[in-house]
């Protein structure tokens, strides 16, 4: 007699998470901050968070502070100390209060500065006032015959259109790329994208699907510190030189998967420019009680903070280009540099540890040395090279950012397999009406992607080892004909 349908006590585990786990990280390398450390563990002390909170922050703010005075020496020439930095954090987690305490000193001088040129738009508008009506007045003298080739002086005495003062502004949080670069020609040649939600620059206008390519392209451009050429809309093409911008983004995890996912966010080395971290949380741990507070630290980054921004930057006063100067390595810094830089490639070997991560690996060595670079000017904007010392720490800080780079590298892709196991189980749950299921009906009544049984099978056995599927026995009478293969499938009221 064949079996008929019963009911099955479960009696292992409940069903588990089709998705892999992210394996936990290395701690934060925090006494490689140098200069920047104390005011990181203030932070950290105060809010609680994850200390690579604010690391990052502090890095990124650090970075755009100097980043207009000197470019480092690398391997490969000399490149800006601009970083890309991307912190990926539940919400909740206090990235916001990390990069508040850290960026409040960029925001007051940015406050000084807006005021200051209100003043000196107000004489602009005068002096542009001035100069627009006097040239209308020679142009209509261009159209008189005799007062042709007098006008024509004229106009060459009268010079080019005043142009108003700088914006004041360092960062913008989620501009598009034409935005920004109108802020690179009318503000500051060293500008920042900070944003604490950084999912509204990634999921924004600039990231859309027609105009992310041109994005990814451009801020390669920038990080590498090559020329800004734009064709803008009724204003013709532009090229701007010696522009400098560095990158700090907050986003919570699944905007951050789907980023790194993102095959052209990979393919166009995008991704491997930024120093990516996602530190394990720290909610539910957070207590009042244990909260540190050191004011001083945060009271003297500040003034460090506000000491570089109040230094003029090297500005090319027609073109307002950057003239920044060199930042040589010592010849010990260079020797470690380059020690770590052959370690690193002989790991991007086939079967070795960071053949998966070949695109981060080939830029972890210039990232030490950009690191490097911002240690070494923070502490002195006239530092005439990056000591060994500077260059140990720039090197312990990317090795970390390179073993965050590949621990989450799995954890940016799920497999084509998982995939489906996880298409089938919702699919199962929401919409099939039957507690037993069989292949056939997977593929004649399943989601399209589970039309073939081979896919269908391999799905199904993937549920069966997460324990959403229990194998029935053979001949098991099912809808009233017996099976050879069924399952029955494990409800949400099993889940523990």
């Amino acid at each position: 007699m064949n079996a008929q349908p019963q009911e099955i006590e479960f009696k292992g585990e409940g069903p588990q998470p089709l998705l892999r786990e992210i394996p936990k990280g290395e701690p934060y390398p925090v006494a490689a901050l140098g200069p920047l450390r104390e005011a990181v563990e203030a932070v950290q002390g105060e809010s609680q968070a994850p200390v690579a909170i604010p690391a990052q922050s502090a890095l990124a703010v650090a970075a755009l502070a100097v980043q207009g005075f000197a470019d480092v020496e690398t391997l490969g020439g000399f490149s800006p100390v601009s970083l890309y930095a991307l912190t990926i954090a539940l919400s909740g987690e206090r990235k916001s209060t990390c990069d508040k305490a850290l960026l409040a000193p960029l925001w007051a001088y940015e406050r000084e500065q807006d005021q200051a040129r209100q003043a000196d738009l107000e004489t602009w508008k005068n002096s542009h006032a001035i100069w627009k009506a006097e040239r209308e007045r020679i142009m209509a003298d261009t159209k008189k015959p005799d007062k042709r080739t007098a006008a024509r002086a004229d106009l060459e005495k009268l010079g080019p259109e005043p142009s108003p003062p700088p914006t004041a502004d360092r960062t913008v949080r989620s501009p598009t790329y034409e935005g920004l670069t109108r802020q690179f020609r009318e503000g500051c040649p060293a500008l920042g994208i900070f944003s604490d939600e950084g999912g509204q620059f990634l999921g924004g206008y600039a990231m859309k699907s027609e105009n992310r390519q041109s994005t990814l392209a451009a801020l390669n451009d920038a990080w590498q510190g090559q020329p800004i050429k734009r064709t803008l809309n009724g204003e013709g093409s532009l090229t701007m030189y010696g522009r400098r911008l560095s990158v700090h983004l907050m986003v919570q995890p699944g905007v951050a998967r789907t980023f790194m996912a993102d095959p052209m966010a990979g393919d166009t080395g995008f991704l491997a420019r930024f120093l990516v971290t996602e530190p394990p949380s720290t909610i539910g741990t957070r207590l009042a009680s244990l909260a540190r507070s050191d004011r001083a630290a945060l009271e003297a980054f500040g003034a460090r903070l506000n000491a570089i921004l109040q230094t003029p930057l090297p500005i090319h006063p027609e073109t307002r280009a950057l003239e920044t100067r060199p930042l040589h390595l010592a010849p010990d810094a260079r020797a470690l540099l380059v020690q770590f830089a052959d370690a690193i490639e002989a790991e991007q070997a086939p079967g070795r540890s960071l053949r998966r991560v070949t695109g981060s690996a080939s830029k972890i060595a210039e990232q030490a040395a950009r690191i490097a670079g911002v240690l070494t000017l923070w502490r002195d904007l006239h530092a005439p090279q990056v000591d060994v010392a500077t260059m140990a720490d720039g090197i312990i800080l990317a090795q970390f950012y390179l073993s965050e780079a590949l621990r989450l590298a799995d954890a940016a892709t799920v497999s084509a397999e998982i995939e489906r196991a996880e298409t089938l189980r919702a699919w199962l749950l929401d919409s099939f009406p039957h507690r037993e299921v069989t292949v056939r009906d997977v593929v004649q009544l399943g989601p399209n992607a589970l039309r073939e049984a081979p896919k269908a099978k391999a799905a199904i056995a993937l549920l069966v080892t997460h324990n959403w599927l229990i194998p029935l026995e053979r001949g098991t009478v099912i809808r009233g004909a017996a099976r050879k293969e069924a399952w029955l499938k494990v409800g949400a009221e099993n889940v523990v």
